[in-house]
């Protein structure tokens, strides 16, 4: 029996740090005002999250990405607004490049309560935030089958999404730390693959008759079947400061499963590749961003990221033309070209040290960076502009 064609709707979801606008510190308290404000003004679209810093927006169920687009930007102008009036701004960075983890707090809501009591010590290091994409795929199988294909395609996705160089005043060395910090939970990195949903629901059942977790949702995986939505949820990117960088990764990651979807109805699926190698590229992804490629498993050599990319631009050349996203694909040649948050924020710093600043001014300047970036609307003429390069 053929599968019906997945809806291949999209929703987003961006978690951000509330800054403190004289310290540019993290904002250790959140007034309650600030999230009640927010809630009156977005209604459903606006929720705490686990540090009392964050708070996270969604959009609604979008069939355009122009829609998804929309509804972001009004989304970070709200918050935006709302935070200023007292004294804060949302940052769109996976981290903050000097806070302490040691001065947060969690959020005192039941569900996080759990985890930190659970997590401890690792929990409390979660001054972390990510992109979430949902993507619709309403068949419960297909959605497994696609959870098990997708994966490979995960280290390209965080590789254009990077923006989080710093710890704790420190530079990393790599371009998603943010990866690092969330590694240390259990429940999470590259999702497994599974012959069915139902052999994926009997191993979920294990740990939840165990009672080690209430349901799916602590099921952290880079890649994982919502628990809430009939969705493919891809969670391994960081968040991007530039909206035009979340969408362009969005589009990039609903086209790939409508690409592994078309192989399916011909019969055909991505050649699976043991984990552990995917892992290495995940590793390459989250040290260099776009800097130094991933390994081409089928040519046995590591292949510079543009090459990788344009070979995927072909993969899915036919999905992005369906979906009327072909401008805000090919936006990922624009991130390649001009570096990641990552790299601009790495630049910055370099770039206020070398005119004899403080490392401390150059990490205050590397969020105000952030700060600009975050609230910077794309105008029409912008994308316009993108678009006619494609």
């Amino acid at each position: 029996m053929a599968i019906k064609e997945p809806s291949f709707t999209i929703g987003i979801e961006e978690e951000y740090l509330l800054v403190d606008k004289t310290s540019r510190d993290l904002a250790q308290e959140q007034p309650a005002a600030l999230l009640t404000k927010c809630e009156e003004a977005l209604r459903g679209q606006v929720s705490p999250e686990f540090l009392r810093s964050q708070i996270e927006v969604g959009t609604r169920v979008c069939k355009s990405m122009q829609e998804a687009r929309d509804q972001l930007v009004h989304l970070r102008a709200t918050v935006g607004r709302i935070a200023d009036e007292f004294g804060l701004a949302p940052i769109a960075a996976s981290t903050h490049p000097f806070a302490q983890w040691s001065g947060q707090q969690h959020t005192d809501k039941e569900r996080y309560n759990v985890i930190a009591h659970d997590l401890q010590q690792v929990g409390r290091r979660l001054v972390i935030s990510g992109m979430h994409v949902h993507v619709g795929v309403e068949d419960d199988d297909l959605r497994i089958d696609l959870l098990g294909q997708a994966a490979y395609f995960l280290p390209h996705l965080l590789a254009l999404s990077t923006s989080s160089p710093f710890w704790q005043g420190a530079q990393t060395g790599l371009k998603s730390y943010r990866l690092s910090v969330f590694d240390e939970l259990p429940r999470t990195g590259m999702p497994h693959q599974f012959a069915s949903f139902s052999e994926y629901e009997r191993a979920i059942e294990v740990l939840v008759n165990a009672g080690l977790i209430e349901d799916a949702t602590k099921m952290w995986w880079d890649l994982r079947p919502s628990a809430r939505f009939p969705t493919l949820e891809m969670r391994i990117t960081d968040v991007c400061p530039l909206i035009e960088d979340g969408i362009a990764i969005a589009a990039l990651y609903r086209c790939i499963l409508r690409m592994l979807y078309r192989l399916r109805r011909q019969n055909q699926r991505w050649r699976y590749y043991p984990p552990f190698l995917v892992r290495e590229n995940r590793w390459r992804a989250q040290r260099y961003g776009v800097e130094q490629g991933l390994v081409d498993f089928g040519k046995g050599t590591v292949v510079p990221f543009p090459v990788l990319l344009e070979e995927l631009f072909d993969l899915v050349a036919e999905d992005a033309a369906y979906f009327g996203c072909v401008a805000e694909v090919a936006h990922a040649r624009t991130i390649v070209q001009r570096g990641t948050s990552a790299d601009r924020q790495l630049a910055r710093f370099e770039t206020v040290k070398a005119l004899g600043g403080t490392e401390q001014a150059a990490l205050i300047a590397v969020v105000d960076g952030i700060i600009e970036e975050t609230l910077t609307v794309p105008t029409v003429a912008s994308r316009a502009a993108a678009a006619s390069t494609v």
